[in-house]
């Protein structure tokens, strides 16, 4: 047990008693098999440091619990209609009105453990303008997260700037939003330039998006997940609309993720922590749909989906195609089937759909392919881990399945189903 305590300290803090509970789901031999993997692990026990260090971000997704979101920004730049749009019809909506300063009182729509807090213009002068830019500050210093909006037509003149500058002072995560966007026309793209010089930011930092006509909305929630990882199980609950963006985005972080265990060499067939990591992603799918999962229930579920024994029969199907280097392969099926295993935990959990193995094999095997295909420029030589993530992830991204949960049916259509 003392090895395995010492593998465990390399586990984010919060996610220990899930790993824990997991360890204690495995076969005696399947523990001493796992543990005698760690000494093969290549070069010093910091190889094993930074494999822990790969999965990271994925474990905070999985296992973080923060879950309060502030929306700020000056007054009448839309955080009401932004607010009602995010939380949807389900909750009473916020006042909103052209008239600066409706919003008196921040108004926080309670979805499940997430939080949404939209705050009365920060900017505001007077008495009762003071005490609305406490509010707003209150709020912003009490919650995980900040998206903090500007308008696109007023731009970001200099009290825009020193509100920004008071809010970063917080310390607090946060993404920028240039609302109204859609009243610029042609000259979105000078307008975002624009107001990111006056912030001191990257014009790609700034998520041009129109409230009231609900566009961009879905690279708002993508941003927060991407600032902020441990967010995304609240989001899930919270805002079930967004569900399937958050499971992606789970899911291309896990495969990459994958891809970088891939590359220890391990033989294949002894893949444990390639299965490990499949049975954490299910775990945070089922957070993100609300759907109460133990450890041991989600091991069933990678058995029933056949991760395992599909990762082992593709990597020599795969093998065969036009000879790519193995480290190659073995990256390339472990992402595809950890998407292919994805898939199957989001329409498990949203729909009660079971896909059968065949079924997940079309999806594995389709996307691995397509790896293969993204990760040919590399050439032949083994590249670092960043340079590997960041190419998996860019395959994932133009990968068939990726849009929609439709395109998986498409490919499967006629394949789910119980076994």
């Amino acid at each position: 047990m003392d090895d395995f305590d010492g593998l465990l300290a390399e586990f984010p803090e919060e996610s220990r008693d899930i790993v824990a509970s997991l360890w204690r789901t495995l076969p005696a031999g399947q523990q001493q098999n796992l543990l005698a993997l760690l000494p093969v692990l290549p070069g010093d026990p910091d190889k094993l440091r930074k494999l822990f260090a790969a999965a990271r971000e994925q474990m905070e997704m999985v296992f973080g619990d923060q879950h309060d979101v502030a929306i700020v920004g000056p007054a009448n730049v839309g955080k009401s209609t932004l607010f009602n749009r995010l939380i949807g019809k389900g909750e009473r909506p916020a006042e909103v009105s052209p008239i600066p300063g409706t919003t008196r009182d921040n108004r926080a729509a309670d979805a499940g453990p997430f939080t949404v807090i939209d705050t009365p213009g920060a900017d505001a002068v007077g008495p009762v303008g003071e005490r609305e830019r406490e509010l707003a500050l209150q709020a912003a210093a009490g919650a995980d997260f900040l998206v903090i909006i500007f308008d696109a037509i007023q731009g970001v003149k200099r009290e825009e700037q020193s509100l920004f500058a008071e809010l970063q002072r917080l310390g607090k995560p946060y993404i920028v939003v240039l609302n109204k966007i859609d009243l610029v026309g042609k000259q979105e793209k000078a307008v975002v330039a624009n107001a990111a010089t006056n912030l001191g930011l990257e014009p790609e930092t700034i998520i041009p998006v129109s409230a009231l006509k609900e566009k961009n909305l879905e690279q708002v929630v993508s941003a927060i997940v991407a600032a902020e990882p441990r967010l995304v199980a609240a989001l899930g609950r919270g805002l079930p609309a967004y569900r399937w963006q958050l499971a992606w985005q789970l899911i291309t972080r896990s495969a990459s993720t994958a891809s970088l265990v891939a590359l220890t060499p391990l033989p294949f067939v002894d893949f444990i922590p390639l299965v490990g990591l499949q049975v954490t992603l299910i775990l945070g799918i089922a957070r993100i749909y609300n759907y109460q999962l133990t450890p041991a229930r989600a091991r069933e579920v990678a058995g029933v989906l056949g991760g395992g024994f599909l990762a082992r029969t593709l990597f020599y199907e795969v093998s065969k195609l036009g000879g790519p280097p193995t480290w190659l392969v073995a990256a390339a099926v472990a992402a595809g089937t950890t998407v292919a295993m994805g898939y199957g935990a989001i329409l498990w959990f949203d729909r009660g759909e079971r896909l059968s193995r065949e079924a997940i094999g079309t999806v594995a095997r389709t996307v691995s392919e397509h790896v293969v295909e993204g990760l040919k420029g590399l050439g032949r030589r083994r590249p670092s881990r960043q340079r590997l993530s960041e190419r998996v992830r860019e395959a994932l991204e133009r990968a068939p399945l990726g849009e929609k949960p439709e395109n998986l049916e498409s490919v499967t259509r006629g394949t789910a189903g119980a076994e």
